[in-house]
């Protein structure tokens, strides 16, 4: 394999090209790709950094996003699979919309590349998604946490509904609630009863690792 910290390097840096090379010698030289992942994941952690300390911007993170579903696809099928018996259904997934009423979806589309590039098994509801769709979602899913984008301020009463058709589903305590957009703060959270707020994509991704620790 690639001496370490390499592709975590490469991926800080957005050095695509190179970063795919190392891989691709990664493989060939039989590395596991799990650990291939986590090189890329530590490097995704560095393009946060950067991003917030105002190095990259949002079309870096956009990139970064988009590299990481590349390289999920093609490492995908080696992939270690674990035992059933061991696995916790739904401890990763993470269901995402912007709320009804509400059709902005870029700020959303960001958070789902990153969170799928963090290792998040992401359901994208798309925009103007109803309550119930969310319940819905999470019912099949089982998943541990919930992300609301809402850009329209008329339309931060769609959070509030949703989170009381979760509780009224006694989906509730199974789930986290996070928010964002520009619409969002954390005393939107607080009001509509949800549990977070995330001011960038960055954000998010900090916020679900720490949900999916507890």
């Amino acid at each position: 394999m690639a001496k370490p910290g390499a592709i975590a390097k490469a991926m800080g840096a957005l050095k695509e090209d190179h970063l795919k090379a190392l891989i691709k010698k990664a493989v060939k030289a039989r590395a596991s790709a799990d650990d291939i992942l986590a090189e890329c994941r530590a490097g995704l952690g560095e393009v946060g950094e950067r991003f917030n300390k105002g190095e990259y911007f949002i079309s870096e993170l956009m990139y970064a996003g988009e590299i990481m579903k590349d390289i999920m696809a093609a490492l995908t099928p080696f992939l270690k699979k674990a035992p059933k018996a061991k696995a916790k259904a739904g401890a990763k997934h993470i269901v995402v919309g912007t709320v009804r009423g509400d059709i902005h979806d870029i700020g959303k589309d960001i958070v789902v590349l990153m969170l799928r590039g963090a290792g998040f098994e992401v359901t994208d509801l798309g925009v103007d998604v109803k309550p119930q769709q969310i319940v819905d979602a999470v019912k099949k899913t089982k998943a541990f946490m919930v992300g609301m984008s809402v850009f329209l301020t008329t339309c931060c009463k769609a959070l509030e509904e949703t989170a009381a058709a979760l509780e009224q589903a006694r989906l509730r305590d199974q789930v986290k609630i996070m928010i964002g957009g520009a619409a969002a703060s954390d005393l939107v959270a607080q009001r509509t009863g949800c549990d977070s707020y995330g001011a960038t994509a960055v954000d998010a991704v900090t916020l679900a690792h720490a949900a999916a620790a507890r």
